[in-house]
């Protein structure tokens, strides 16, 4: 069983921008695609981004061309680089599989404020 855990979350101003970290204790790179997921208070969890092993992506239509999903095989890393940040991204952001195969970890807390 992977088990994964994100970081890098925090608060940030409206504009701002935060890059996302997504570890795996396994290896990753045998895995179909590796995705982004958030919630926000009061919501479902939702899928944010995703990326196959060969590097195509595809965003929800609310974070399309402010965020960018990357990774690392070598390294078992999963990225998500968020830019021009808005106060309804704020939310617990997770990564896992897509679609999702292994049990969600702690997530990291994203505030956008000012």
């Amino acid at each position: 069983q992977v088990q994964l855990v994100e970081s890098g979350g925090g608060l940030v101003q409206p504009g701002g921008s935060l890059r996302l970290s997504c570890t795996a204790s396994g290896s990753i790179s045998g895995l179909n695609a590796m995705g982004w997921y958030r919630q926000a208070p009061g919501k479902q969890r939702g899928w944010v981004a995703g990326i196959t092993t060969g590097g195509s992506t595809d965003y929800a239509w609310s974070v399309k061309g402010r965020f960018t999903i990357s990774r690392d095989n070598n390294k078992n890393m999963v990225y998500l680089q968020m830019n021009s940040l808005k106060p309804e991204d704020t939310a617990v952001y997770y990564c896992n599989t897509q679609p999702r195969t292994y049990s969600w970890g702690q997530g990291t807390q994203v505030t956008v404020s000012s």
